[in-house]
């Protein structure tokens, strides 16, 4: 059984300032959504666009209610104020999206541990953390879940051999959704993880990849809708999976994707960790 919409959820987005999480939290916003913007990004920067409040005024204008905060999701004491801060604001959590990601594709050999202290951190520690924090809240709420934004657990050897660190990473956030999806299904809070089944054009893609690549990518608004389908679902029925953007629209009667890619003429990239 399918909730109509997330009119009046308290839906808190790790790194929104940007690409898919922005999108979806303006996929949410539609609905009446209260969203908080917990990002890093408060001022402008030079090349990516996007911050806490250029988001929150577009979520405004979408029909929702904002919160932005800035937020570093490695700092424990930020992060838990920023917790605070959205239950002073709203009175509760009802979803978290942990969309927050570091990457860095290097090889074992070339990767500086200080880059692979940061995309662990940011990557499998802050979701770990987030979710952490959030359950005591998300427990109170009438259909509470957690989504991440990661892959599934593929254990090919390929996924491995080129950028291991990243790998780890991200399969760490992943983890927590095996996990916790296990371990708080009595609670009826449902974790679930969703993946791009093709590249998707965000400022990640452009800037650590060949400009072509960027060309073969899709819109961030697939991910969105298909997060927003996960997360209109009944928290008690929809856990533990691993979804795929593409695969589940298919399932809820989705057929043209046409519009979903960024350039009609190119054929699509599919994304990493999958076969």
């Amino acid at each position: 059984m399918d909730k109509a919409n997330l009119e009046n959820k308290v839906i808190f987005i790790t790194g929104a300032s940007r690409g898919i999480g922005r999108e979806i939290a303006l996929r949410c916003a539609k609905d009446g959504a209260n969203i908080v913007i917990a990002a890093k990004s408060a001022e402008a920067h030079p090349v990516l666009p996007g911050t806490i409040f250029s988001v929150a005024n577009e979520i405004e204008q979408a029909g929702g209610k904002a919160l932005p905060l800035q937020v570093d999701v490695r700092d424990e004491n930020t992060l838990t104020n920023a917790i605070a801060k959205t239950i002073e604001t709203f009175g509760g959590i009802d979803i978290l999206i942990n969309n927050a990601s570091a990457i860095n594709m290097s090889s074992t050999i070339d990767i500086p541990m200080k880059r692979f202290d940061l995309i662990f951190s940011v990557n499998a520690r802050a979701t770990f953390m987030c979710s952490k924090l959030c359950v005591p809240h998300l427990k109170n709420a009438t259909n509470p879940h957690i989504l991440n934004l990661s892959p599934p657990l593929n254990m090919h050897a390929k996924w491995f051999k080129d950028h291991l660190a990243y790998t780890m990473s991200k399969y760490g956030m992943s983890m927590c959704t095996l996990g916790m999806a296990e371990e708080f299904k009595n609670l009826g809070i449902a974790v679930n993880s969703l993946w791009p089944k093709t590249l998707i054009a965000t400022a990640a893609i452009s800037e650590n990849f060949p400009k072509e690549f960027y060309q073969a990518s899709r819109k961030p608004s697939i991910v969105a809708d298909a997060a927003y389908a996960i997360l209109t679902s009944n928290s008690r029925e929809v856990t533990g999976n691993f979804f795929i953007d593409e695969v589940i629209l298919r399932q809820r009667g989705v057929q043209d994707f046409q519009d979903y890619s960024l350039n009609s003429n190119v054929p699509l990239f599919p994304d990493l960790f999958l076969e």
